[in-house]
């Protein structure tokens, strides 16, 4: 043998004497020798414990499902016992994550070419503990070790990592938030088979989105339950693997039932492009007793209703320059008795969010927005009637119920809302509605808060400006064209009748609820209103048992003819004045004075009738209207009917000018209708 193939022959020896012994030294190495390092390591860069507490190893497998001369080739397959995250300095807590076990298999060949490949990762056991405190500190907010300006500088490595699945047994999150006011626990398993997309969602476009054929199946399945917002919180549902989240073109699947409290959430639908959170399209289905109860869900700021139910199409962009957009729109439902319909676009944008949209109720039951004023409409929840009744005082009439005001600086708004058919009592002659809403930095402003009434209109300005404490409320209303045989359509004396009636208001006050608004209000009203009709039938439609008896003192139980009647009052504190409050009729001149406090809710009335003849002939003395507004009273005032010519001077001696010439009017037959001169003093008045 030569001494080129001697050196030749001992270096090939040489190698694979080396080969062997790496191999072997791999082979038997105890890697838990490792284990310090690692967690040293670990630790410093993520700024929080870490920790391999078992055993760390390696085994030699070839893979079954590799061809040809490759399932030669042993594959190391990593185990790691009991490893643990833990939570930063500053967030009290045994771990963040938790693995009973995990294990991988890495391919030797594909580090040949720069590639750290797993096929699969399996976890055993694992449990993560999401901790949010009061101060706003989390556990799940990484912390890196900082780079210097070189190392962001340095190109991207040429090494690059794939894993094809992750499987485990059962998952276990724990979700613990002091601000939320959250106690959750999710259990998470496989399914039995991997379930279609198609097989849950139905048929339709707007349920399967518009990319269904590419969804890929639900993997997983999940239960919640806890507490959330300090409601009870249950749930379940389903989502796609943990692989198909890296995917940008397939859409996640996800399916959820969801109870908070008496609010019940339903939704089905996918998520696009998981890891850069590309948008979400899911059918979603709301019902509770109080769209109100939605905030703590939402963060959108809704008014208190009655139940109500929706079903519509949610689209969600979460990467646009103004900020994360929400979309749910042609959305069908109910609140109380009332349809609803319509779109409604809500935007996560900087400093208040911003709802904006329409909304209309093509059959809209006006009961249904008693809660908006804190009153019953009849069809409230448990939860809703008992607040409504706690703070309500049981010998009081106007609404005490507060608006929420502290919400109102959390969103901003612009939205309309239409009823375009109102059901109604007979005794309240609405036809629709219009408003448009907008909420500003607090102030909530409905301009214009539209009915039509009695084939007229009632047109309407409120602003409540709800960052004040108290808040401060003014109201601008009025009334145009109010058909009298319209809004009394069940008196059939005033049917054939033409007149109308038409009225302003202007008032202003402050306070948390109606009843504190109209107890401090100052303003004034002004009504007019000709031609018509006043009975003790009247008095009865209309539920007025003391005016019912006054018309009976008055009139009899004959409908008698109004000529004229108005009115001006002056608010100053709550307490409402009239300035001038008379009805001319065809048998006498009524003259109405006193007070009605809405602070007290009392009234202390007298009405004074000046007959034109001898028609009223069993009135001895004026009447009075005391009490409070629950329980009123009425009576005839004692002492002897005053004289015609003692009303006068009287009249004349301590009222307006107007007033005193109540009392010249002429005798039954040859009188002169009021109005005109009446009209003329009110509009001297303003």
């Amino acid at each position: 043998m030569t001494l080129t193939k001697k050196v030749i022959g001992g270096t090939v020896l040489f190698v694979f004497l080396l080969v062997v012994v790496l191999i072997v030294v791999i082979a038997t190495f105890d890697l838990n020798r490792l284990k310090p390092a690692i967690n040293q390591k670990v630790t410093a860069e993520l700024h929080r414990p870490f920790a391999i507490n078992g055993d760390l190893g390696v085994q030699w497998m070839r893979q079954p499902d590799q061809v040809g001369w490759r399932k030669w080739v042993p594959w190391p397959h990593l185990h790691a016992e009991d490893v643990v995250l833990g939570n930063p300095p500053d967030v009290p807590g045994d771990y963040t994550f938790r693995l009973t076990r995990a294990e991988a298999s890495i391919s030797p060949l594909a580090l040949l070419d720069k590639k750290v490949y797993l096929p699969r990762i399996t976890l055993v056991g694992p449990a993560g503990a999401l901790k949010r405190l009061q101060n706003g500190k989390n556990n799940w907010t990484f912390n890196l070790a900082n780079t210097s300006q070189s190392q962001q500088d340095t190109p991207p490595s040429a090494w690059s990592f794939q894993v094809d699945d992750i499987v485990f047994d059962q998952g276990q999150i724990d979700y613990l938030d002091a601000i939320a006011k959250a106690d959750l626990h999710v259990t998470v398993n496989t399914l039995g088979r991997p379930v279609p997309f198609a097989e849950l969602a139905g048929g339709s476009e707007q349920t399967r989105g518009k990319n269904s054929e590419k969804t890929q199946n639900y993997v997983f399945g999940w239960k919640i339950t806890g507490k959330y917002n300090n409601q009870s919180f249950t749930g379940e549902g389903k989502i796609g693997g943990m692989l198909a989240l890296r995917s940008s073109d397939r859409p996640f699947p996800l399916q959820a039932d969801v109870h908070s409290g008496n609010t019940h959430v339903s939704l089905i639908g996918t998520l696009q492009d998981p890891l850069n959170l590309g948008g979400l399209d899911l059918r979603l289905k709301l019902a509770g007793d109080n769209l109100a109860d939605l905030h703590g869900l939402t963060g959108v700021v809704l008014p208190d209703t009655p139940p109500y139910a929706t079903d519509g199409h949610l689209l969600a962009r979460f990467q646009e320059q103004g900020g994360n957009r929400f979309r749910y729109e042609n959305f069908d439902g109910k609140i109380g008795q009332s349809d609803i319909h319509g779109t409604l676009e809500f935007l996560q944008r900087k400093p208040r969010p911003f709802l904006s949209g329409e909304v209309v109720s093509n059959q809209l039951r006006f009961a249904d927005l008693g809660p908006l004023i804190g009153a019953d409409s009849g069809t409230a929840g448990k939860e809703a009637k008992a607040k409504t009744q706690s703070v309500q005082p049981p010998d009081k009439v106007l609404p005490y119920a507060k608006f929420d005001t502290d919400k109102w600086n959390t969103m901003d708004a612009d939205v309309t809302f239409s009823g375009k058919r109102i059901e109604h009592g007979k005794s309240l002659p609405i036809s629709d509605l219009f408003t448009h809403l907008k909420l500003n930095d607090g102030e909530l402003v409905l301009d214009p808060l539209r009915f039509g009434l009695a084939r007229g209109t009632l047109n309407s300005t409120i602003r409540l400006a709800g960052n004040d404490k108290p808040m401060r409320g003014r109201a601008d209303l009025h009334a145009r064209g109010l058909q009298l045989k319209a809004l009394f359509p069940d008196v059939d004396a005033m049917r054939s009748s033409m007149g109308q009636l038409n009225g302003d208001a202007q008032f202003t006050g402050t306070g948390n609820s109606v009843a504190a608004l109209l107890g401090s209000s100052n303003g004034t009203l002004r009504i007019l209103m000709n031609d018509g009709v006043i009975s003790r039938n009247l008095m009865e439609i209309a539920g007025l048992n003391v005016g019912n008896y006054v018309v009976g003192k008055l009139f009899g139980d004959e409908p008698v003819r109004i000529n004229c009647a108005a009115a001006d009052l002056s608010l100053t504190n709550g307490l409402a004045t009239p300035k001038l409050f008379v009805f001319d009729t065809e048998n006498a001149v009524i003259h109405i004075d006193g007070n009605t406090n809405f602070a007290t809710e009392r009234l202390d009335l007298s009405i004074n009738p000046d007959s034109k003849g001898v028609r009223i002939v069993t009135l001895r003395s004026p009447l009075y209207v005391r009490g409070t507004f629950k329980h009123p009273d009425a009576g005839v005032k004692p002492g002897p009917l005053i004289t015609r010519g003692a009303a006068a001077v009287v009249l004349g001696a301590v009222l307006t000018p107007a007033a005193a010439l109540l009392a010249l009017i002429s005798p039954s037959g040859g009188e002169q209708n009021q109005c005109g001169a009446i009209l003329q003093q009110m509009k001297n008045a303003k």
